[in-house]
């Protein structure tokens, strides 16, 4: 008799611990769109790969890139330098590729595919199009491979860009532009399209 009575309380213990659990997990799931919004925020300590594609005046352009985070770090004169080339992202070269001959600041820049380098400066940005788009960072830039130079004056942002950003736009019947922000600076590369 006081085996039956141990295994019905031992029975009955599973079964009210089962019902808590129901109970908790259904709880849980009414805690998870807070926990949802909360994921929101941008938490990914590495590099995104990222790509943005444009259809501008029959014209496909496509950038490859890795996108960094601002992270509370010093982006302008810090890790990002001064006066130095920079892939414009993080770990291999920014790349952009183009099915149709486009014209970057008076030079024919030929379909195919090209690393897009920046040197950064305090009051004016160099936008360098280098025909070696597959390399580690610029360890191995050389500018006798450089198509074009720009030289472009940095804009200031109202609000941070936490993330490295490329956009493409269309800013007339044949000319686009290709916007690069990242924390609160912005730099535009004017393109006509041939």
């Amino acid at each position: 008799m006081k085996l039956n009575l141990f295994i019905l309380a031992l029975i009955l213990i599973m079964l009210a611990s089962a019902c808590n659990s129901k109970k908790e997990s259904h709880e849980h799931k009414q805690d998870a769109p807070t926990r949802t919004e909360t994921l929101a925020v941008d938490t990914v300590k590495k590099s995104i790969p990222k790509e943005e594609h444009a259809l501008i005046a029959g014209t496909h352009f496509t950038i490859n890139y890795h996108a960094p985070a601002v992270r509370e770090r010093t982006i302008w004169g810090g890790l990002v330098p001064y006066d130095e080339v920079w892939v414009t992202g993080a770990h291999s070269a920014t790349s952009l590729k183009i099915d149709k001959d486009i014209t970057i600041n008076g030079t024919k820049v030929p379909a195919g595919k090209y690393a897009l380098f920046t040197i950064p400066g305090k009051e004016q940005w160099t936008i360098i199009i280098n025909r070696d788009w597959d390399q580690h960072l610029a360890d191995e830039y050389d500018t006798r491979e450089d198509v074009t130079r720009l030289q472009v004056k940095p804009q200031t942002l109202p609000t941070v860009q936490e993330r490295l950003k490329y956009t493409i736009s269309q800013s007339g019947d044949s000319k686009a532009t290709i916007d690069i922000r990242w924390e609160k600076v912005k730099v535009t590369l004017p393109v006509d399209i041939n």
